[in-house]
């Protein structure tokens, strides 16, 4: 009987923490537009340093949404949140947010970065139209890896959305971006 309800309170509590970690609370948001839209574009940079066919991807992209600081926690429950910046032709397009919760055999504390390169005008309309768009429906997302990274000419693109993972800190097992849901902003 204990062992069970010690397991509840354990679900319970974890459940409390993934919600805070996710929630989108003021502690958790960038203290302004001109804040997300700096340490995006400096993110972006980063990665472009670091991973010479993202720039290239980058020249032939519609547009780039660019998360510098993401938080992913968990032990069991999971969550992860940030905030970041769409940019085209030099030009930022608007502010958005993601968040993801997760359950199962997992733990520690990670903070990364990753970019979404949206190919064509359809996948960036598919973002625009969608009420929090969640990755794993609409278009399709290729995770790029070092591997592919290698190998990643602009004559191998296809249609839909390119994402990178980048400047990854802490200890946490896996990254996924399935069930991740991102929505427009308006910060502060």
């Amino acid at each position: 009987m204990l062992k069970g309800r010690a397991h509840s309170i354990l679900i319970a509590s974890l459940t409390l923490i993934a919600g805070l970690i996710v929630s989108p609370a003021t502690s958790l948001r960038a203290d302004t537009a001109k804040q997300i839209n700096r340490e995006s574009r400096a993110a972006l940079q980063q990665l472009y340093s670091t991973t010479p066919p993202a720039r290239q991807l980058g020249d032939s992209a519609s547009a780039i949404l660019v998360f510098p600081s993401i938080v992913k926690a968990g032990f069991l429950v999971g969550g992860q949140h940030g905030e970041g910046a769409l940019f085209s032709g030099g030009k930022t397009l608007g502010y958005y947010s993601t968040t993801a919760a997760s359950y199962g055999l997992q733990a520690g504390v990670q903070k990364f970065c990753y970019a979404l390169f949206f190919i064509n005008k359809s996948d960036l309309d598919y973002l625009y139209k969608s009420d929090g768009w969640e990755i794993g429906t609409g278009p399709s997302v290729v995770i790029v890896d070092q591997g592919m990274a290698r190998s990643f000419t602009t004559t191998t693109l296809r249609k839909g959305v390119y994402a990178f993972a980048f400047g990854q800190k802490g200890l946490m097992a896996g990254l996924g971006l399935q069930g991740t849901k991102i929505r427009n902003i308006r910060p502060d």
